[in-house]
């Protein structure tokens, strides 16, 4: 008995003409635009050509706009170099009271020590402090080549604040040369010291700032360094020098 192959379902012919339209309106798309980008690109041409052939022809407005960017070039040049001269002036011209430093949040203090050493010709000096110090919150070159490792110990009630005990040394002298390689070795402090800590400072090679030094360095009458004694030989010149 032989079997029947089912009927083959044929796709209605309404369908058949959707789908071949829609194909036909994709290509025609396509077509507008590539024509449409072909039509950019030549009056871009043209328009660039006609550029040229104008500027040939008018060739002083060249000129002109040549001497107008030089002479904007140096203006800004020029207004760069005022503002660099205006801030060496008023780096130059830095003062604090102590009173003045007093006031300031303990960071603004290490941002006062860092001015300070930048004001005595430390160009690169730079504020290093917060978490993970090691403690080291400000470092600079001096003039001499020495390498400057500061921390900073502020006291809001000034000398009648706490006074700065040797655990604080201990933890500036284990790092100061060995982690930060620096020459000189400072503690800072708008207040005062613990009488254990100059005796173990002066055993370690360790510089201690305290109020009555920080009014006189502040105050702008010598550079820190002509201000402490003990210091380690200069360093040949370095480019930060």
């Amino acid at each position: 008995m032989t079997r029947r192959r089912p009927p083959t379902r044929r796709r209605p012919a309404a369908r058949r003409g959707r789908v071949v339209g829609q194909r036909t309106r994709g290509k025609q798309a396509a077509r507008i635009e590539g024509i449409g980008r072909l039509l950019m690109v030549v009056a871009g041409a043209s328009v660039t050509v006609a550029a040229f052939q104008w500027l040939a022809v008018h060739w002083w407005v060249l000129v002109v706009l040549t001497v107008l960017a030089g002479g904007a070039g140096a203006a800004w040049v020029h207004l760069r170099g005022q503002h660099a001269q205006w801030a060496r002036v008023k780096e130059q011209g830095l003062r604090y009271q102590l009173s003045q430093l007093d006031a300031l949040h303990h960071r603004e203090f290490e941002y006062a020590v860092r001015d300070l050493m930048k004001r005595d010709g430390c160009h690169d000096a730079v504020q290093v402090g917060g978490r993970g110090d090691n403690g080291a919150d400000v470092k600079a070159t001096d003039p001499l080549g020495r390498r400057w490792v500061i921390q900073c110990k502020h006291r809001r009630a000034g000398w009648s604040g706490s006074a700065i005990g040797t655990p604080d040394l201990h933890v500036l002298n284990g790092t100061g040369r060995q982690l930060h390689g620096g020459d000189v070795i400072v503690l800072v402090t708008n207040g005062r010291f613990s009488s254990k800590c100059p005796p173990y400072a002066k055993s370690q090679r360790l510089h201690l700032v305290d109020r009555h030094l920080l009014g006189e360095w502040a105050a702008g009458s010598r550079p820190l360094w002509e201000i402490l004694n003990r210091l380690p030989p200069p360093r040949k010149p370095t480019a930060l020098s």
